[in-house]
């Protein structure tokens, strides 16, 4: 008899085993959640100021404002020596030169967007020593002179205010430095020292305008949030918002070379953990109304790790985000482009970096993370499954953007050897999207997809053998290929029941946004 049971469960595991799993979305068009919070693309990250003088950049940037609707732009680098911003002359009297970042920041503007001000890093002229960080060598020792640091700051902020205008500069952000906890990467000083440069900087760019918004650390690991706030309180420094850095690997901070090996945590809450930890030390402080913006963050904090290449991608940076929820005023993904020159300029089409973009303009996974979310209505419908968002928009057009995020990464694996390869997707059964309320008549749908070997240009440069140059022929038909192009249009018809269905069969770490258009 035994023996029969344990035949009939196994017959029983092979039956279950082989149904297929099938997820429900019930949304109810009637029903809404309230005004989408789009703190998911209100900033992207750069790497240095100076980059963004390129036309390639400048091409890259517009099509990233485009499509993936992102308002303000961060980045390393602006004061550093490549811009030329200060001097000195023969008798030490300061000389500001602003040529370089007035062409900078009149394209940006000219866009539609808006610049997150890293203040940083150190001019030659003005640096206390002569320790830097990076191939392009941003000074990352304190001002031999804080004095001449704060006129220098004040008069930035004044020729931003003639040049763009008070009513313009007052939607700016000022953050001072990047990453100062990190003492053998970006600041030589200690935390006193910072402290010591923001309260310089802040006073100085308050002088100009109080209404002008300043904040930091921008520490790395989500580090000094609590002693930040503490110190402005207690010496009535001016701090309008908290901001840091968090990315989702288990080690290490600065990799410029990526060297390390890294690893994807395995946590669940990794990165938005953190977010959701920093809102709660605001809410707990001196001043718990603060801003918060995590001004960096990406699942690994290198330049070269394929991940970032990966399909698996985009499905993280949902899931991620979709975790936050309000914590954050913004979430800047860092970056928006390869050509990002941290430890030199890379030359292979796909080498891990950092970008939603490689160097040549193709399109990642990624990127359609953030233009599938560009594309969600103003208003969120009310929604119980935790991997996607619906939403409506004020033509009664609704969208579904819905994913899998599943961690593949084997133990004792690091990323650098895992994601260099094809890695087929398994099945994870049906997601059955189930819509009621809808107002009656006829739709256009239309599906897009993101994930292996859909919009996955990776694989697709893998089927080339991985070449250390593509032609051209290779980079267009590469574009071509991940274009982003709906995988399906057809029309529907919604009858007086207002009721519309759809199963969608799902791989892990597929994404697809399903967007019915009201005719």
């Amino acid at each position: 008899m035994k023996k029969i049971i344990l035949a009939l469960l196994a017959l029983q595991a092979v039956f279950l085993a082989n149904v297929k799993a099938q997820r429900m979305i019930n949304v109810d068009f009637s029903k809404t959640q309230g005004t989408l919070n789009t703190m998911f693309n209100t900033c992207i990250g750069a790497g240095r100021a100076n980059e963004g003088l390129r036309a390639d950049w400048q091409q890259q940037l517009a099509i990233a404002r485009k499509e993936c609707g992102f308002k303000y732009i961060r980045m390393h680098g602006l004061l550093t020596d490549d811009m030329a911003v200060y001097s000195e002359d023969r008798n030490g009297n300061p000389q500001y030169n602003y040529q370089y970042v007035d062409a900078l920041y009149d394209y940006i503007i000219s866009i539609g967007m808006k610049p997150f001000v890293e203040l940083g890093f150190m001019p030659g002229a003005l640096a206390s020593g002569s320790k830097t960080i990076f191939w392009w060598r941003g000074n990352v020792t304190p001002p031999k002179d804080y004095k001449k640091w704060a006129d220098l700051i004040r008069n930035l902020t004044q020729h931003f205010t003639e040049r763009y205008g008070t009513d313009e500069v007052k939607t700016w952000y000022f953050e001072v430095w990047n990453e100062p906890n990190l003492k053998d990467g970006f600041w030589a000083g200690s935390q006193a020292d910072y402290f010591k440069l923001y309260q310089y900087s802040a006073k100085a760019i308050k002088s100009v305008n109080p209404a002008y918004k300043v904040g930091g650390p921008a520490t790395a690991g989500a580090a000094w949030v609590p002693e930040m706030i503490n110190f402005c309180y207690k010496n009535s420094v001016p701090v309008d918002f908290v901001s840091t850095h968090s990315y989702g690997v288990k080690q290490g901070f600065l990799d410029e070379h990526g060297n390390s090996g890294t690893v994807l945590d395995k946590n669940e809450w990794s990165v938005s953990g953190d977010v959701l930890n920093s809102r709660k030390q605001i809410q707990n402080s001196a001043i718990p109304g603060l801003e918060l913006h995590y001004t960096e963050w990406s699942s690994s904090y290198t330049p070269a790790d394929p991940l970032h290449d990966s399909y698996h991608e985009a499905a993280y940076i949902l899931k991620k985000l979709k975790q936050v929820g309000t914590a954050a005023n913004s979430m800047s993904y860092w970056t928006f482009t390869d050509i990002f020159e941290e430890s030199g300029p890379r030359f292979t089409p796909f080498h891990g970096g950092f970008g939603l973009m490689n160097i040549e303009g193709i399109k990642k996974p990624a990127f359609f993370a953030y233009s599938f979310l560009n594309k969600l209505g103003e208003t969120e419908l009310a929604n119980r499954d935790s991997s996607s968002w619906a939403c409506k928009n004020h033509k009664g057009d609704v969208q579904v953007l819905l994913w899998d995020y599943t961690y593949t990464l084997p133990d004792s694996v690091n990323n650098q050897s895992y994601y260099i390869r094809d890695l087929p997707a398994k099945s994870k059964g049906e997601v059955k999207l189930a819509m009621s309320g809808l107002p009656k008549g006829k739709y256009r749908m239309e599906i897009y997809q993101v994930g292996y070997k859909v919009n996955d240009a990776y694989t697709t440069y893998l089927s080339f053998n991985k070449p250390n140059q593509l032609t051209k022929p290779q980079v267009d038909s590469l574009k071509k290929q991940n274009n982003g192009s709906p995988i399906l249009k057809e029309s529907v018809t919604i009858s007086t029941t207002g009721t519309f269905s759809k199963v969608v069969p799902i791989r892990e770490n597929d994404v697809f946004l399903i967007n019915l258009i009201k005719l």
